[in-house]
């Protein structure tokens, strides 16, 4: 028993983020039709650096019903992972979204989340009480508890054509900690 202890003691220090591996947070979400009738399906991640206030977006998609119009990430629906909220990040569209395209991929610039022109006023308004600096962390408690999705727009569906709820992606020495917990708990069951 202590030298189970001890192996889960120093498998958790290993563990641990160091350095400014622990600035980044990984999210990702597969994308689906949110309409009746959408055909789309795709994948994106976002990768939140919490040391330079900066996501970045890489998306791939297909099969689209209609031609790309904008896309975006909104936030923050009332229920984690359903209905539908206003846009949060970049009023309009990415910056270098490929429009009039039904399939594609895309990676955006660093948004820089300390800047108003990256949220929509009424996300400030409505999610960070009108506080700009405010802003960031809303955005990302509303990623963490479910309630932020990812979404294509196309001239088919103007409302929405695929989009998916983001959720954090755990980090490889995270997914080895539970693996090697899982394993000793598996043991302990076997002598038992």
């Amino acid at each position: 028993m202590k030298q189970t202890l001890f192996v889960l003691a120093v498998l958790g220090c290993l563990a641990l983020p160091r350095g400014a591996d622990a600035a980044l947070i990984v999210y990702d979400a597969a994308l689906g039709p949110e309409a009746t009738g959408a055909t789309g399906s795709g994948h994106v991640t976002v990768t939140w650096d919490s040391a330079a206030h900066t996501l970045l977006i890489d998306t791939t998609f297909a099969g689209l019903t209609g031609n790309t119009t904008v896309a975006h990430i909104h936030c923050c629906t009332a229920v984690p992972f359903s209905g539908t909220v206003g846009v949060a990040v970049t009023p309009g569209t990415l910056p270098g979204f490929p429009m009039g395209v039904t399939a594609g991929t895309y990676t955006s610039p660093p948004l820089d989340l300390t800047i108003a022109g990256t949220y929509t006023a009424g996300f400030v308004t409505t999610f960070a009480g009108g506080d700009l600096a405010l802003a960031e962390s809303a955005l990302i408690a509303g990623i963490n508890e479910g309630r932020a999705y990812f979404n294509i727009h196309t001239s088919a569906f103007p409302a929405g054509e695929i989009r998916g709820f983001l959720t954090p992606v755990p980090e490889p020495s995270v997914l080895l900690l539970l693996g090697m917990a899982g394993a000793v708990a598996g043991v302990r069951r076997r002598r038992r």
